[in-house]
């Protein structure tokens, strides 16, 4: 049954289309690679699969797909699957969660917390659900009247909602393949900040890779991101936001554990410049993830 595989898909978040995308990208790479492949497009929160479903490649981001869900019932039923495993996931999901895990191991991250209607923060800072991805729901305040516009945003979306400082400076990702770091992306946006529409239309955001930085400080910032990815025990991949700021060490921000495989995604780029084409990157996350499950 090595080379068949599932590939799940779509799901339930608002994040359906980029996964969707996703699994179209990776369906493409396993079938180039001669995999037997079955394609599931979820649209529930019930999984039902054959007991000769092969590995599982997971291509859904957000909620049950990323959170960990989805991973604890395939550990359950033993059924072999991509990336991390569930206590990883839920950690990574959870931004607080993974904030208070990235205190305790002493890995640079902006000074934040939960958010509640008559929380008071200096300006400027970032509102943002606590538990999504893509930058849905995120705000950044810099005035009382981005303040005020911001809180009902969050009250009306009825999600459990955080609050962080603001770090003025670069924004990058570092894509983490095995144990090691990939080269390290900046993301430039023509306007605004790396929201989802920059993030997911062609032409809105520029990738540079490898970034423009100095040995000691790439080497910085590749560290920052492999201690947060060992901090909550992540597997296989994941792809690790960063800020540089001007001056003072980086600011680990989140870590994706389902990280985007779509034309515009960050890891395919990194893993590019380290000489792994995106047919290659599919077979090492199935090869290693079989490893760890073996």
């Amino acid at each position: 049954m090595d080379n068949k595989v599932t590939i799940l898909k779509g799901g339930i978040s608002s994040e359906r289309e980029v996964s969707l995308r996703t699994g179209l990208a990776v369906e493409k790479a396993l079938f180039a690679l001669g995999y037997e492949l079955d394609v599931i497009d979820l649209t529930t929160a019930e999984l039902h699969l054959t007991k000769d479903c092969g590995s599982i490649f997971i291509c859904l981001h957000g909620t049950y797909g990323e959170d960990g869900e989805l991973q604890a019932e395939l550990e359950k039923r033993g059924i072999p699957f991509t990336g991390s495993g569930s206590t990883a996931c839920r950690l990574a999901f959870d931004k607080i969660l993974a904030k208070e895990r990235f205190i305790e191991e002493g890995i640079p991250t902006p000074h934040g917390g939960a958010w509640e209607s008559g929380t008071n923060w200096e300006l400027p800072c970032v509102i943002k659900p606590v538990s999504e991805g893509s930058s849905v729901g995120v705000s950044i305040v810099r005035d009382l009247a981005e303040l005020a516009k911001a809180r009902e945003d969050a009250v009306n979306s009825g999600r459990r909602m955080m609050v962080e400082d603001l770090i003025a400076g670069r924004e990058v990702t570092v894509g983490i393949l095995g144990d090691q770091a990939l080269p390290v992306v900046e993301v430039r946006v023509k306007q605004g900040f790396f929201d989802y529409t920059n993030k997911y239309t062609a032409g809105f955001s520029e990738h540079i890779c490898p970034a423009p930085f100095s040995k000691k400080k790439t080497e910085e910032i590749q560290a920052a991101a492999l201690a947060a990815h060992r901090a909550l025990g992540c597997q296989v991949y994941s792809r690790v936001d960063v800020m540089v700021p001007d001056e003072g060490s980086v600011r680990v921000l989140e870590v994706n554990t389902i990280p985007g495989m779509t034309e515009v995604s960050l890891l395919p780029d990194a893993a590019l410049a380290a000489g792994i084409s995106f047919n290659e990157l599919c077979q090492s996350i199935l090869k290693l993830s079989r490893e760890i499950r073996s």
